[in-house]
């Protein structure tokens, strides 16, 4: 699993800093990507990276302003031409729908795979065997949300040799087995998956939030996760300026990110006044409250290892 930035600037593009949006690819052998948020030129940053639009399964969209929004229409189209594209689906605040019908109707453009759009409600908005996504509101200028991806404990990898030496045989029993199941070999003696596994594999949790001030959304979406991506529009000096546009400062973030017990935290949103030299000043104000503070820049890709797993490469 890993996460790639394809925008980590705030309000407009700059020369260095496209608008907010980033990539989640999930783990083998699935390997679909979620995108999270689509600012403008969000599809021709994907041209940069080994990502593809048809591995694109899911959309979540924080808000609904512009940074945040306005390369969606454009990426929806184009992937119409990518063979392989199936179902997509979207999550976004009330309004995303409405929104989608006015720029389709109005430059006449048709889809080719099915789009299932859902607009957001407290809780869990997503579940399947491997993932769930919590969306909880935070606190902005207008409705805004923040997602929480959770995967679910995987049983520990099979020892088929000590399985075969209590009288399993190479099939089904094996495969049950392997995905947690206790098993009944064919001299009728109980096998247990726990006696023949490795220790289970504990899912790692990954939160993504729009455009927010320190409120209690924040808390609830980051408890324990491995990776917390959390905006920093503003130094840690300007609380007052950043409450007055509904945004968070580096010292709130790595303060969310200590509370919360996360594991990394990678700043976004990073104000255009900041020039790529103030950056290791934001990062050390940010580590003097949490040490594993990043700042996230564009085309970054970020692993995240499952919890006992090497740790990545140190990222400044």
């Amino acid at each position: 699993m890993e996460l790639t930035f394809l925008g980590t600037g705030a309000g407009r593009p700059s020369r260095l800093r496209n608008v907010t949006s980033m990539a989640l690819t999930l783990p083998q052998p699935r390997c679909a990507v979620w995108l999270f948020d689509c600012g403008e030129a969000t599809q021709h940053q994907l041209m940069s990276t080994a990502l593809k639009l048809s591995k694109i399964e899911a959309v979540f969209i924080t808000h609904l302003h512009g940074d945040h929004i306005n390369g969606l229409p454009g990426l929806l189209s184009t992937r119409s031409y990518h063979s392989g594209s199936g179902q997509l689906r979207l999550f976004g605040p009330q309004g995303i729908r409405e929104y989608l019908d006015a720029v389709f109707g109005l430059t006449g453009t048709h889809l080719d795979y099915e789009l299932i759009v859902s607009e957001l409600q407290e809780g869990i908005i997503y579940e399947d065997d491997d993932f769930s996504v919590d969306a909880q509101q935070l606190n902005h200028r207008v409705p805004c949300w923040g997602f929480r991806v959770a995967e679910k404990d995987k049983p520990g990898t099979l020892d088929a040799v000590k399985a075969r030496s209590l009288g399993v045989p190479f099939g089904p029993l094996l495969g049950r087995l392997k995905n947690g199941e206790d098993v009944v070999n064919p001299a009728g003696q109980l096998v247990r998956s726990l006696d023949v596994s490795g220790p289970e594999l504990k899912g790692r949790i990954v939160t993504i939030l729009g455009d927010t001030v320190p409120c209690g959304g924040v808390e609830r979406l980051a408890q324990g996760a491995d990776l917390l991506v959390h905006e920093a529009t503003f130094q840690g000096d300007m609380a007052e300026k950043a409450a007055a546009y509904g945004h968070s400062t580096t010292l709130q973030a790595a303060q969310a990110a200590s509370e919360s017990g996360v594991k990394r935290l990678f700043m976004t949103h990073i104000s255009s006044r900041y020039r790529e030299e103030d950056i290791p000043q934001l990062i050390e104000e940010a580590r003097s409250v949490f040490p594993e503070s990043y700042v996230g820049y564009d085309l970054l890709t970020v692993p995240i290892p499952r919890r006992g797993e090497a740790p990545p490469q140190s990222v400044v």
